[in-house]
């Protein structure tokens, strides 16, 4: 938990000791209180007091409780701008702890995981820091401070203290130990909750086309009903709390009285006067401990779940990521384009069965090399690792010459047009989705994004929109058709110029027609740039330079089209599923 606060900044950490030292002067004057209301009291009892010492002390006591009041809001502005401040660099930080990850990172924790612990667990940590300041400082100084005022007073009404201290310690060990486990649990659940309740809304056309409605409810109901079960059992255990506070500071009451008033009746006329005036103060100081011990348990009911978060994020943060960044940024090569793979191996974390097995093969400048195979037989897979989305197990992967590994990542990225599987766009306009990223550069002119869409075959679409290149695109592109998405994400990485074009099946959704002339316009507008297609459709490849075919995650075979016609069945097996023998002649 402490770890935590290494986070604060120098800033954070100087307002912290101010707000340390109002938190003092307001013990100090909520302390001073009892003092002058003893003198009151044997002013009232004496003859000689006068009605001026007694509104003078009166005074006193008012600008004591003045003054503890501005000490308290002081003190409750500071903590607020802390937690604020802190708040927000954690949640930066996660933010770009959570971009250096890899995909393996992502999949350990989750992504409805990362999102909780983005926000709910630093919320938690946050009041625990607002809170933490006003009270869990307070306290201990409030109840040493005033246990040292009492002590010497009486030995009896000391002993009475002492146990209702020790009677509310013990309730609440008892408490914590009943609660703990579950405050950890909630977090988890709060996790389970967030992921089917993404899962639900992200897949909402899906439940409704399958009528799946009642599956998703009962599914929902599950972990809806296992959180709510956690929160009654922990809510009970801390309501438990606070009748036994009110029993304490009742019974505490009763028994200073009730000590008070037999040492009063037991002493001789002298002390009678000086022992009410104790009785008085004592109770007022007893109330102080009492209320310093309630605040440490309000903050106990905290601690908890904020140190649990506070583990769920320091996780986060102190999670170094799979793929380190190399020291070659800008390298000097003639090889521009060129892309070799050598006896590349790769399986998943934790996986025991390799998905890629020995992969080699070269990609020259200009050329079109596409990858076909079965479904699960590694395509994706293989062009995910050049641009290190996941790291090889064994081999080679070579950029221009370069092992993937010794690029940063910045440049080998800059290098890289990159299409996947899924189109993804981002809320905002053409323009913008268009020329995401500046690539190095101060930014993308209009004729580049305009000749990126048409190049992409999107133009028809695209200036047909209300506001043309600043129409509205909605989050996901979800006011667009799969087509018109799939060409938009080709745009965005023609406008790059990239020297390595990686397609991960990403004309799955066009036409042939489409197709066809996305093709053409590719290989006449990005001739210099090498060309990776991974594809389903043999019509898609059939023109490629070099054709790799996977089976397995095994090279089966690697040629022209003609080639592999003559020499890989398994290639054949693909063609005369999807094309005549006379379409394929």
């Amino acid at each position: 938990m402490v770890r935590i606060f290494k986070n604060l900044t120098k800033k954070e950490v100087l307002l912290g000791a101010i707000s340390l030292i109002f938190i003092v002067m307001q013990v100090w004057l909520d302390l001073k209180l009892p003092d002058y209301m003893s003198e009151i009291t044997m002013l009232v009892q004496t003859e000689t007091g006068n009605m001026s010492d007694i509104l003078s002390a009166g005074g006193m006591m008012l600008l004591c409780a003045l003054g503890s009041l501005i000490s308290s809001v002081v003190v409750a502005v500071l903590a607020s701008k802390i937690s604020a401040n802190f708040g927000a660099n954690l949640r930066e930080k996660l933010f770009d702890k959570v971009q250096s990850f890899s995909l393996e990172e992502i999949s350990r924790f989750s992504t409805a995981s990362l999102i909780t612990r983005s926000t709910n667990d630093i919320t938690q940590v946050q009041t625990l820091i607002v809170m933490g300041l006003q009270v869990m400082i307070k306290a201990p100084i409030l109840a040493v401070w005033a246990i040292i005022k009492i002590s010497g007073k009486s030995w009896q009404w000391t002993f009475s203290t002492g146990v209702a201290v020790a009677y509310l310690l013990i309730i609440v060990s008892i408490c914590m130990v009943l609660a703990l486990p579950k405050f950890k649990k909630l977090q988890v659940l709060n996790d389970k909750m967030n992921n089917v309740t993404r899962e639900n809304l992200t897949g909402l056309s899906v439940v409704r086309a399958y009528n799946a409605e009642d599956y998703q409810e009962n599914k929902f109901d599950v972990v809806n009903t296992e959180l709510t079960n956690t929160h009654l059992f922990t809510s009970r255990i801390m309501a438990f709390l606070m009748p036994n506070i009110q029993l304490v500071m009742s019974g505490l009451s009763l028994s200073i009285y009730w000590i008070g008033a037999i040492l009063i009746q037991n002493a001789d006329m002298m002390n009678k006067m000086t022992l009410f005036s104790d009785m008085v103060v004592f109770s007022s100081y007893a109330m102080q401990v009492v209320m310093a011990f309630m605040m440490l348990i309000i903050i106990f009911i905290m601690v908890p779940r904020a140190s649990v978060s506070a583990k769920r994020i320091l996780e986060v943060l102190e999670t170094e990521p799979t793929i380190v960044d190399g020291t070659i940024n800008e390298p000097q090569t003639s090889a521009i384009g060129n892309v070799e793979f050598k006896n590349v191996s790769f399986k998943y974390p934790d996986a025991e069965e390799y998905v890629i097995r020995n992969v080699s093969f070269s990609a020259d400048k200009g050329e079109t090399v596409a990858f076909i195979g079965s479904t699960g037989s590694g395509k994706s897979t293989l062009v995910n690792l050049i641009p290190r989305f996941y790291e090889a197990s064994e081999g080679e992967i070579l950029v221009n010459g370069i092992n993937v590994k010794d690029y940063t990542q910045y440049a080998l990225h800059n290098k890289i047009g990159y299409v996947a599987q899924k189109a993804t766009l981002f809320s905002g306009t053409v323009k913008s989705n268009v020329a995401y990223g500046e690539n190095g550069k101060a930014g993308f002119l209009d004729t580049d994004i305009v000749e990126a869409v048409y190049t992409a075959q999107a133009a028809d679409f695209v200036e047909n929109l209300e506001d043309g290149y600043n129409g509205y695109i909605s989050q996901g592109g979800s006011n667009l058709s799969g087509g018109q998405k799939q060409r938009l994400s080709i745009a965005r990485a023609i406008a790059r110029r990239p020297e390595v074009f990686i397609f991960d099946d990403s004309f799955s959704a066009l036409d042939y027609k489409t197709d066809r002339k996305l093709r053409e316009a590719l290989q006449k507008d990005c001739a210099d740039a090498t060309k990776l297609i991974v594809a389903q459709r043999i019509g898609t490849i059939k023109d490629a330079d070099r054709i790799v075919v996977l089976d397995n995650g095994k090279v089966v075979g690697i040629g022209t089209h003609d080639e592999l016609m003559n020499s890989c069945e398994v290639y054949r097996e693909i063609a005369y599923s999807q094309l005549s023998k006379e379409e394929l002649a």
